[in-house]
């Protein structure tokens, strides 16, 4: 049986790259898999396939049962396929913490690092295998860490990430800044995604107590294209939190040049949630929250009601 890799729902590139790096893996160590997605990537995301001349992968809405699989860039049941308790899960690679609830047929390997990309673990598990990696591998795995490190921006950046991209755009022969600018710049164009889209681009769910989140981010070097639309899109969060059975959405635009974030104020609750969890006071439809650039470090760990 052919083993399936894939990550997270409202896959970004680290969750769409990773899965054709550990494909590519897998299969030079002679199991045979195939890399899926979990629903339709980012711009940034199929900018980085085609550069390095990959396919977007299949989606697929549901795993069968037994069906064996390798599960990265996540461990949070909420973002994984209904039927994963019933799949064969062989192992699981993230950088996430341990959410909790999966439950597996037999005894698996769970490799979760404190780094800030999938791909830099990987790295780290294929050892000498890693020297063996072709250059649209090695592009991908590049990709992935400059997009998790927003060019390493983020407050998730290691060491060994930085230094594993670095040495990865030197054997390219690529300027690591001009790959970035081309990267982001293909995420920051969101023109053709309807409100819905966007809120639900780069989402994660989260629960507060009793209260259920799904929390939105738009990274992007042109904030403005986004923050135009905000009441279009604060108008389109109730209809997105209940067909997708949470209490609220929080969308947070992430400006990558001036390392701030903008959270989205449509009414009080959120604006009670931004005053308590990142100490702020709120005034308007907006608040800027100076060097928030990360979901898994910075918001999602503040997040109070």
């Amino acid at each position: 049986m052919t083993t399936l890799v894939f990550g997270h729902k409202s896959p970004d590139t680290d969750s769409t790259g990773s899965p054709l790096i550990w494909e590519w893996f897998l299969n030079h160590t002679g199991i045979a898999a195939k890399a899926v997605l979990l629903g339709q990537p980012n711009t940034e995301a199929t900018f980085v396939a085609k550069r390095w001349g990959f396919d977007l992968p299949d989606i697929i809405a549901d795993v069968d049962a037994d069906q064996k699989c390798v599960i990265v860039d996540t461990n949070n049941p909420a973002e994984l396929p209904a039927g994963i308790a019933n799949a064969d899960i062989l192992a699981i690679i993230d950088h996430h913490k341990l959410t909790g609830g999966l439950v597996t047929k037999t005894p698996i390997n769970i490799t979760i690092r404190p780094l800030a990309c999938t791909a830099t673990i990987m790295h780290q598990m294929m050892g000498d295998h890693a020297s063996h990696m072709p250059e649209a591998i090695k592009g991908l795995m590049l990709s992935c860490i400059l997009s998790d490190t927003l060019a390493f921006r983020s407050p998730t950046t290691t060491p060994v990430d930085k230094d594993l991209a670095e040495a990865l755009a030197a054997d390219l022969g690529i300027d690591l800044n001009a790959y970035a600018d081309e990267m982001f710049a293909a995420k920051s164009d969101v023109s053709a995604f309807s409100d819905e889209e966007l809120l639900r681009m780069d989402s994660k769910e989260y629960a507060v107590g009793d209260t259920k989140f799904r929390v939105s981010v738009l990274e992007t070097t042109a904030p403005k294209a986004v923050l135009d639309r905000k009441d279009a899109l604060a108008a389109a969060m109730p209809a997105v939190a209940t067909a997708d059975g949470v209490d609220q959405v929080l969308l947070f635009v992430v400006d990558i040049l001036n390392e701030e974030a903008t959270m989205l104020i449509p009414n009080d609750l959120t604006k009670s949630v931004a005053e308590k969890s990142f100490g702020v006071t709120v005034t308007g439809d907006t608040v800027v929250l100076p060097g928030v650039m990360s979901r898994k470090l910075q918001i999602i760990p503040a997040l109070k009601l």
